[in-house]
This record gives C-alpha cells, sequence and structure tokens, in this order.
C-alpha cells in the first residue's frame, strides 16, 4: 500500500536543464533540448577514442539527438561496432561527395571491404588515374577540415525518388520502389544527397583519418579498425580474395542482378526459381573447378585443407566437394579437427584468464601431425575421439586410407601454417570458405559481409542449439574476434578460395529470422542489434524456403539439407559406401 505522508510530493514548474546519466554513475547537466553529443563532449574522454554516436535510454542514437528529459547515456565510439559502423557510414558519404563534385559525369561503385580496414572502390564507366586519386583525397580533406554539417533531414519519400531520377541514380530508385514507409532520411553535405542505412556523425570535422590508396583498376578508401581507432593499419595485398570478388562480380552480371533493386524486380517478375537455380549452379560449377584442381594435384597433395569464418557454410562446402571428388574418381576420408583438442585442464588461457578454445594451442598439432604422416604412408592409426562432455580424449577409431584415398580437414586453423609445421606444403590443398557478398543495396551502401553470416548464424543456433537471437548476437564478437586472430590473417594462403554467397540468401533468411530478432528484450545491447537488422532486411522482397535446393549452401542454416547425414565409410569388405 502507499503511504499516507505525501507531503513530499508536490507540483513544480519544468525544469530548465536536464541530467544525463552515465552508466559508471557520472551525471552531467544541461539546458533541456541541447544535443547528447553537446552534452558528451564535457567528457575527459571525448577524444579518447572518439565519440560518435550514443545509446539514450537503450535506443542508438545520433550526436544530434535532443535530450528533453533525464536520460541514462552510454556514449558509442569508434572501437565500438556501432560506432565503427557510423564512422565508415560517413567517411563514405564524404567520398561520394567529394568525387560527385570533382567528377559529376563518372559512376563511383563502393565494391567490397577489405581486410586491412577499408571499402574497395571503383569507377564503373570510366577510370581514375594516381594524380586524380591524389585529387579526390585532397578534396575530401579540405571538406573534412572545413568542419561543414552532415544535415540529416526527413522528406517525403516521393520527394527523395524525384530527386534520385534527377541524378539517373537508377539503382537507388529501384530500391525505393519496394520501400514499405512513405518517408525517407537523406543526408546533405553541400550540395550533395543521399540515403544511407543508418546513422552519421554530425560534421565531417570528425572524419579525421582515412586515406585512399590505389589499387588495380581503383583505389581502396582505408578506414581504422576498431582495436585501433586513431591508426591507419599497413594494407597488404590480397590478389586471392579479390580475384574472388571479381569473380562474384561477374556471376552477378550473368544473372543481370547488380543491386537489392534489381533483385527485388527479379522476385516481383516471377524470376525467383530462375535466379536460384542460376545461382546454385554457379556455385556447384566452382566447387567441380576446386575439384578438378585437386585431382590434378591427388598425386602429392593429399590433405585438402579446409578453413573459413564462422557460418560461411563449410560443413556443407566439405561434403559437396566430396561428392565431386568421388564422381572424378577420387575417395575422400574426412578426418575431423575438433578430435584433436588438447585435454581441457591442459586448455591455454587467453587474454580474460578463460580458456582459449580457439587457440591453435588448444589442439594437440603434434599428435595430428603424427596421425596425418602415418595415415599417408598407408600405416593403421587409433585416432582419438574428444568427449566434449568430460572434456578428456578418448580412444577413436582406428583406421587405414585405401590406395590415392585423400583425407579432408576442416577446421578455423586450416590456413595456418603453424598447423601442420612438419608436413611438406606440397602434400597439401588448401581451401578457403567464405560468404563475399558483393550484392549491395546501391552504389553507395554496402551489405556487409559479417551482417549475412550473423543472420545465416541465429537460424542454425535457434535451429540446432535452442539459442535465442539474444544468445548468438551476445556470442558474436567473441567469435569475431576469433577470426580476426586465427582465420583472415591467413586467407591469402588459400590455394583456392569459395565464395558461399548466395544472391537471393537474404530474401530467404529475412522473414525466417525475423520473428526470433523480435525477441530480443529491450533494454539490451543486443537488442539494438537486433534492431538495426530488423530495419536492413526490410529492403529485401521475400522468397519462398521450399525454393531452395536441398543440397544448397542454405540448407545448413535453415535445416532439411541432404547432406546432413552424408558420409562416407568402407564396409567389411572394404568397399566405399555412402550414407
Amino acid at each position: 500500500m502507499f503511504s499516507k505522508d505525501e507531503s513530499s510530493i508536490q507540483s513544480c514548474q519544468k525544469r530548465t536543464t536536464v541530467e544525463i546519466h552515465l552508466p559508471d554513475g557520472r551525471v552531467y547537466s544541461g539546458p533541456r533540448g541541447k544535443a547528447v553529443g553537446q552534452f558528451l563532449r564535457a567528457l575527459p574522454e571525448w577524444h579518447h577514442p572518439q565519440i560518435v554516436g550514443a545509446v539514450v535510454n537503450d535506443e542508438l542514437r545520433e550526436l544530434t539527438y535532443p535530450i528533453e528529459m533525464d536520460a541514462r547515456v552510454c556514449p558509442v565510439t569508434m572501437e565500438d561496432a556501432d560506432g565503427a559502423r557510423i564512422y565508415r557510414r560517413s567517411i563514405t558519404f564524404l567520398l561520394e561527395a567529394a568525387f560527385e563534385e570533382l567528377f559529376p559525369d563518372l559512376m563511383l561503385l563502393v565494391d567490397h571491404s577489405v581486410a586491412s580496414g577499408g571499402y574497395f572502390c571503383r569507377v564503373q564507366n570510366g577510370a581514375l588515374n594516381y594524380s586524380e586519386i591524389r585529387q579526390l583525397e585532397e578534396r575530401m580533406r579540405k571538406i573534412v577540415a572545413d568542419d561543414l554539417p552532415m544535415e540529416r533531414r526527413i522528406v517525403p519519400l516521393d520527394e527523395a525518388v524525384a530527386y534520385f531520377q534527377q541524378k539517373n541514380y537508377t539503382d537507388k530508385v529501384q530500391l525505393l520502389k519496394y520501400r514499405k514507409r512513405d518517408m525517407l532520411v537523406l543526408y546533405r553535405l553541400k550540395d550533395h544527397q543521399d540515403y544511407h542505412h543508418g546513422y552519421m556523425v554530425p560534421s565531417t570535422g570528425f572524419l579525421k583519418w582515412f586515406t585512399l590508396r590505389p589499387l588495380e583498376d581503383g583505389f581502396v578508401l582505408q578506414y581504422p579498425r576498431r582495436h585501433s581507432p586513431d591508426v591507419l593499419l599497413p594494407m597488404p595485398a590480397y590478389p586471392r580474395l579479390l580475384n574472388a570478388f571479381r569473380q562474384y562480380e561477374k556471376w552477378l552480371t550473368r544473372l543481370g542482378i547488380d543491386s537489392v533493386g534489381a533483385l527485388n524486380d527479379a522476385i516481383v517478375a516471377g524470376r525467383a526459381k530462375e535466379v536460384i537455380l542460376v545461382s546454385e549452379a554457379l556455385h556447384e560449377q566452382q566447387i567441380s573447378e576446386i575439384a578438378e584442381e585437386i585431382v590434378k594435384r591427388a598425386d602429392q597433395a593429399r590433405i585438402v585443407l579446409i578453413a573459413g569464418p564462422s557460418s560461411s557454410g563449410k560443413t556443407t562446402f566439405s561434403k559437396r566437394l566430396a561428392v565431386q571428388l568421388l564422381a572424378q574418381g577420387i575417395s575422400p576420408f574426412a578426418l575431423e579437427m575438433d578430435n584433436y583438442f588438447v585435454d581441457r585442464d591442459a586448455t591455454p588461457l587467453g587474454e580474460d584468464g578463460n580458456p582459449d578454445y580457439e587457440a591453435l594451442s588448444a589442439l594437440n598439432t603434434t599428435v595430428l601431425q603424427d596421425h596425418l604422416q602415418r595415415l599417408l604412408a598407408g600405416e593403421e592409426v587409433q585416432l582419438p575421439h574428444f568427449n566434449f562432455k568430460t572434456g578428456k580424449s578418448e580412444p577413436g577409431e582406428v583406421m587405414t586410407l585405401a590406395r590415392g584415398q585423400l583425407i579432408i580437414l576442416e577446421g578455423i586453423h586450416g590456413l595456418n601454417p603453424d598447423l601442420l609445421g612438419g608436413i611438406s606444403p606440397e602434400q597439401t590443398f588448401r581451401v578457403y570458405v567464405s560468404c563475399l557478398t558483393q550484392l549491395n543495396l546501391d552504389r553507395y551502401n554496402r551489405i556487409s559481409t559479417t551482417d549475412s553470416r550473423l543472420i545465416r548464424r541465429i537460424l542454425r543456433d535457434s535451429r540446432e542449439r535452442g539459442y535465442s537471437a539474444q544468445q548468438t548476437i551476445c556470442r558474436w564478437e567473441m567469435v569475431r574476434r576469433g577470426e580476426k586472430r586465427h582465420i583472415f590473417p591467413y586467407q591469402e594462403n588459400a590455394d583456392a578460395m569459395f565464395n558461399s554467397a548466395l544472391v537471393f540468401e537474404l530474401s530467404v533468411l529475412g522473414h525466417l529470422v525475423e520473428p526470433l530478432l523480435r525477441q530480443s528484450s529491450h533494454g539490451t545491447p543486443e537488442y539494438v542489434e537486433a534492431k538495426r537488422l530488423l530495419s536492413f532486411l526490410q529492403w529485401f522482397q521475400p522468397i519462398d524456403p521450399d525454393l531452395v535446393p536441398d543440397n544448397s549452401i542454405l540448407r545448413e542454416f535453415i535445416g532439411d539439407s541432404i547432406l546432413k547425414d552424408f558420409k562416407i565409410w568402407k564396409n567389411h569388405n572394404g568397399l566405399e559406401e555412402i550414407i
């Protein structure tokens, strides 16, 4: 019951000031209606690292968001995932504004991301020489020095479409044709306007860290990585990865789909089956070509190593590769890397003091190398079996390789040269598998390969492990940290790359993952991420999952894969059987 003493409760005039309450207990007061960025500028850590956004009462906001009442505020910096996205989005907007000012008759494309932190960009109807790239960077730096506002406006959709039609931005007009809301957020920088899928910094003065690096027929817009937000890292060569993106670009050309708007047009026109069948055929063609390369080297390279980041479809790829090898007369044996874990009490500790199961030293590489060498020599080997319940290594099956039989070894360390240090590289064939999405919303709004993989993983975790979307999102940062440490540095070691991205996949996955994302609890960091993904998926027209073939990479995530229980084993007569 309420206390009868209500003398402390009384009517009052609205204060002219409001307070923001920070996560560490600090409280700042200022005039009502001031932007949250003006409050945060008072913090001593404003530049360390640079604050570029804020979570206000559990909602991600731009620094221009007005504080009209007392609020809980958590600063978002360039070291945070959302802060990194805000910075990269803003630096892209700066690039396109400067490019349009200097080269109004050319068409710039922001093509794909690069591992060192950046976007590969190219001119669709021409090319820039070295001097022009330097001129473009100088113009960008002048705009940064002028600290010009990046004005946010909400306009009627018809007004935005008319603007893009006048600019001849057909890809943007195509995309907006399917927008479900009748308003659109446009950003303005000088005379240039565009929409971007997400928030921006308030002005160009925030965008101090970037450079343009010429690369082949384009250039890289380089920006800092999260762990070093005020440093541009050296950019290593990545010819194999670049070639994989170029191949995917050719696939999109064959399909006649160069943006999400074009994909939506194809779906609405009833071409979904055609898009799916051709996309899957291109996957099968590439797997067949990789199998042919393995067969050519099979006399010497009898260990096929497969690695790639989470949710890239490595398991399905490995099985489809095995089928192709069988069709070409080569029998593969799948050796599970996970069975070579050291006992849990011997697992190395990470920087946080917890067991680091993704470290290379979490595997008994000495035993693995010994077993591989003996198997290749035709010896009988007692393989280990790791008991995940007890955390102990136990005796597993006894195995002898048949003459000419290959070993397929899948795991995150497959491209690390230290995994099989005692085995000659000539005895291995290394394959990198990743979801290298190149289909973008339009010429300036990229689809993140990381987002595609996260959406895949949310669906698989829900179906196979009973995890909520919130649980998967919570673990994702740790997964990403392991990829950056153990996988991405070695991707150029691959003999072949398989791009597991499918042009139609987000149209299939979107309405399947939506109810899972909507269950995320308000007031959590995972809710902010779920809301962002939901907003992003609204751009895609749906495709019926039943149209997806039962051997597709996507079936690994949505279920009902014909390859789920596929394996090869030898019966008592020594003959191969497929189950």
